[in-house]
């Protein structure tokens, strides 16, 4: 029987450091012990507003994994909290979430998340809204209990955020087949006025910033038409700032 764990990370950056959470939670794949597999990496936004402290853009990541054995969830908390521990930034305030897939709270979180990305909510909401769920700080304020909790009930609704991992997608060449994205399982969804789907050997231009979004529990890809047989992704690398 497999089970889908999700696992949420904030606040693990600082404006010194050269990496971001979104980092973080995608390195947590090379620490996965046998029967563990990652499905893929989602990244959150959540709101933007001068009275949240953040470090750049207000993102917090979740790592969505796969056991083929339920008693591998307590081995995998304990590697999830070592590894915050050992890779958030020194001066920031890490925070993470860890529920598996059915868990009661986790429709509840999934509103709590939807606030996130409108409101300005406190660590006391965030703890509230993930009872019976693993929720910890792990320095500083400890503030980043409030995006990791937001990051598992916003991926685990199935309908919000993009993948920033998701069948090795940094792999892929900046133009590739619609057949061979879909093979990987990303699904190919044209956003133009007639809604045409595209055919399997047309070619998708990602420019090299390839970034399903998750919709309907799956990574799909929103493409605009460019040329007869060819489309462009949607999104576009952008600086920390």
């Amino acid at each position: 029987m497999i089970m889908r764990v999700y696992i949420g990370f904030d606040d693990t950056d600082t404006q010194a450091s050269d990496f971001g959470t979104g980092k973080v939670a995608r390195r947590f794949e090379k620490r996965l012990p046998d029967g563990c597999r990652l499905w893929g990496v989602v990244r959150q936004q959540l709101l933007v507003d001068e009275r949240i402290p953040y470090t750049s853009h207000n993102s917090s990541a979740c790592a969505v994994i796969d056991l083929s054995d339920p008693a591998l969830e307590k081995v995998l908390l304990s590697l999830a909290v070592d590894h915050i521990e050992h890779q958030a930034a020194e001066g920031s305030d890490p925070g993470l979430c860890v529920a598996h897939e059915g868990a009661p709270a986790l429709v509840e979180l999934a509103a709590f998340g939807r606030l996130c990305a409108t409101n300005i909510v406190t660590q006391k909401d965030a703890i509230q809204a993930a009872s019976g769920i693993h929720l910890s700080g792990h320095g500083g304020s400890n503030d980043g209990i409030i995006g990791a909790a937001a990051a598992v009930g916003l991926t685990a609704s199935g309908w919000s955020g993009r993948f920033i991992e998701f069948a090795g997608l940094r792999r892929f060449p900046d133009r590739i087949p619609v057949s061979e994205l879909q093979q990987n399982g990303i699904y190919v969804v044209s956003l133009e006025r007639d809604a045409m789907i595209p055919a399997p050997e047309d070619i998708v231009d990602t420019s090299g910033w390839l970034r399903p979004r998750l919709w309907g529990n799956g990574a799909i890809l929103p493409v605009l038409p460019r040329g007869k047989g060819v489309w462009e992704s949607m999104g576009t690398k952008r600086k920390k700032s």
